[in-house]
């Protein structure tokens, strides 16, 4: 161990100056016009996983960006670990909040800036030379590795799913190792061991066949916004914040003992969490905390509502149609397609019969993922960073999805451990992203306690 120590710290200048190459390649999923960049992004990987000295390491075409793979399975009778990451960023605007160029990597203040430092280049790196530092110095690992990174997982990865399930021999594993989320703090190190699903609507509500005069028709037809708005209130309570659609809670998998006893241990100051928001207090689901119900309680959500005249000035309008986008954010097994048929056919069920009713789902399902606290792979995390910050780490629950996580649980059988070392302040999908160089450090030594750890206790 001693050994990799060395070699980690006499590499660190090497270290910043690959992952500044790596930074400089605007990889962005979500524009075409990148597409060069995401085939650069690609091929840098790929002579990453070469020189680390991973065998087999191939580009994977897919319908939409190439999945690169490599892997290492010599260690006989050991188990499998597969590392997962990905090489897209996402886009930088606005560009002028930027106090750095956004692709240049720039290390200030013991921070390194720039679009994809954190989220995932950053991160994606401490696997990747950890797995060179035992290659290069001890000639093997403590146990199998595959690694498998993609270049669509900024844009929902979109054909990841189609390639696991075409190479589910080549991917089997034991577990998935995933550093792609956020510690709490520096001095409080935490495994995320849940994320949420989601599932995401647009509803349309009709009344006439084009805007009105109100003072004309003004009181003898149904005003559509209105209409819709007393709709939406009917699928939450508002003093409770219990969602009210038939049948939405009933596969939600409640908390357990232990969990809520993690949970309970995290710091959280409701009336501090209120003012960084500009809130005046803290709400939601009766019954259970903000922790609670950030991470382990599913929620309706109202993203936004238009129609009529919403321009400068005055426009005494009977609108036509009002529209408001949706959003569920779901738990563990809560199953996305079910949950938005479930709020179609009870939205169209309380609309009166003044208006016409139109739903439309859009295609970025995603599956909530929960790990038990008392998964093989959670011990061996939770040891590692024993290790390496000198105390025990926090359990989560992550209130957002990351909808690949799923997908390889589900196909491959395994449980995911989501071994992160981003922090709150890391400004993901935001000018100024960044990554604390202390988090790297630290990562390379976690990531291989983990795999010593994994290796013993499988």
């Amino acid at each position: 161990m001693k050994e990799l120590l060395t070699y980690f710290k006499a590499n660190e200048e090497r270290y910043q100056k690959e992952l500044t190459e790596f930074i400089a390649i605007p990889s962005i999923s979500a524009d075409v016009a990148h597409r060069k960049d995401i085939s650069n992004a690609a091929t840098f990987v790929e002579k990453q996983l070469k020189s680390a000295g991973l065998k087999n390491v191939k580009q994977y075409p897919t319908k939409g960006n190439p999945v690169v793979y490599g892997e290492w399975i010599e260690a006989k009778d050991a188990p499998t670990v597969l590392i997962y990451g990905h090489y897209d960023v996402q886009p930088v605007e606005p560009v002028d909040k930027w106090k750095t160029p956004p692709f240049t990597m720039t290390a200030k203040g013991g921070k390194w800036f720039a679009r994809g430092t954190a989220d995932d280049k950053g991160q994606l790196f401490i696997h990747l030379k950890v797995v060179e530092a035992y290659l290069k110095n001890l000639k093997k690992l403590p146990l199998n590795v595959k690694v498998i990174i993609e270049g669509e997982e900024e844009v929902g990865s979109t054909n990841l799913a189609e390639f696991v399930k075409n190479n589910l021999k080549k991917l089997s594993c034991d577990t998935i190792l995933i550093s792609d989320t956020n510690m709490l703090g520096k001095n409080k190190p935490s495994i995320t061991y849940g994320l949420r699903g989601l599932t995401y609507l647009e509803v349309s509500v009709t009344a006439l066949s084009g805007d009105q005069h109100s003072g004309t028709y003004g009181g003898a037809v149904a005003n559509p916004i209105q209409v819709l708005a007393e709709m939406l209130v009917k699928c939450k309570d508002p003093k409770t914040s219990k969602v009210k659609i038939p049948g939405f809670y009933e596969d939600v998998v409640p908390l357990t003992k232990k969990e809520k006893t993690e949970l309970a241990k995290i710091p959280q100051d409701d009336a501090l969490y209120a003012k960084n928001l500009g809130a005046r207090q803290t709400f939601g689901e009766k019954g259970f905390t903000t922790i609670e119900r950030t991470g382990a309680r599913p929620t309706f959500e109202i993203n936004g509502i238009w129609g009529g005249h919403t321009g400068t000035g005055v426009k005494t309008v009977l609108p036509a149609s009002a529209h408001a986008k949706v959003s569920m954010r779901l738990v563990a097994n809560q199953k996305p397609e079910d949950i938005a048929k479930k709020f179609i056919d009870y939205f169209k069920s309380i609309a009166p019969d003044t208006v016409r009713v139109e739903v439309k789902k859009f295609e970025n399902d995603g599956f909530a993922a929960l790990t038990p606290l008392d998964a093989v792979g959670m011990k061996a995390a939770a040891a590692a960073i024993k290790k390496v910050y000198k105390k025990d780490p926090y359990f989560t629950r992550e209130g957002g999805s990351i909808p690949v996580v799923a997908d390889f649980q589900q196909l491959l059988g395994v449980e995911a451990i989501l071994l992160g070392f981003g922090l709150p302040d890391d400004n993901l999908h935001a000018p100024n992203e960044k990554f604390d160089i202390s988090q790297f450090k630290k990562g390379l030594e976690t990531s291989m306690h983990f795999l010593e750890e994994y290796a013993k206790l499988k």
